[in-house]
């Protein structure tokens, strides 16, 4: 360590009254608080998307923009369900009226485009049942499955391009501050002694 490296590390110390010169991030790099004007876009796609459609979930908008958030950050429902503590039915139709399929939603035991038809022909729930051999319950299932798909075509998948635009712009912003700070410490440290320790 050189002499001014020195100076300005006992300097920080007896002002600070700290031992350690680097303090770590609240927040990781890339995550929405709840300050984050990102936070407010994805909270008002959510509320145009409550006045557009008809939604099941007893969600508020706030919860709703957590499991946008987990849905997006890879979580499963179980562990956006134990987040705020509600049952992982719950968060799966909160996911659904959010147009937030997943690929195994579509996992029937039935052809979907089967029960598409009978839904088009006004079926009722229990005869739905019976033709396709199932239960009511999981008619009703698959039902919201069909539903979130038509509502996301009829718009063309509009709000689930915003909710992604919100995450690639974010991801975006995350990745041009690391390269600069990267950069900008390269230049700032360029032909100086880098075999430091305190």
């Amino acid at each position: 360590m050189d002499e001014k490296t020195e100076e300005l590390r006992e300097l920080f110390v007896e002002v600070t009254d700290e031992e350690t010169v680097t303090e770590r991030q609240a927040e990781p790099r890339g995550s929405i608080a709840d300050d984050d004007p990102d936070h407010e876009r994805l909270g008002d796609i959510v509320s145009r998307m409550r006045e557009a459609f008809d939604f099941d979930t007893s969600l508020s908008d706030a919860e709703l923009v957590t499991v946008v958030e987990g849905f997006y950050g890879g979580d499963s429902d179980t562990k956006i369900a134990e987040e705020l503590d509600v049952s992982r039915k719950t968060v799966r139709r909160a996911r659904l009226d959010l147009h937030l399929v997943r690929e195994q939603d579509a996992d029937a035991p039935f052809d979907l485009a089967d029960l598409r038809g009978l839904l088009h022909d006004d079926a009722s729930t229990s005869d739905i049942a019976e033709e396709l051999d199932v239960s009511p319950s999981t008619v009703r299932r698959y039902r919201r499955v069909v539903r979130a798909r038509e509502e996301a075509r009829r718009v063309s998948d509009r709000f689930r391009s915003e909710f992604e635009d919100v995450f690639t712009e974010a991801d975006l912003t995350a990745r041009l501050t690391t390269d600069i700070t990267e950069d900008g410490l390269e230049d700032a440290t360029d032909g100086m002694e880098t075999n430091v320790s305190f």
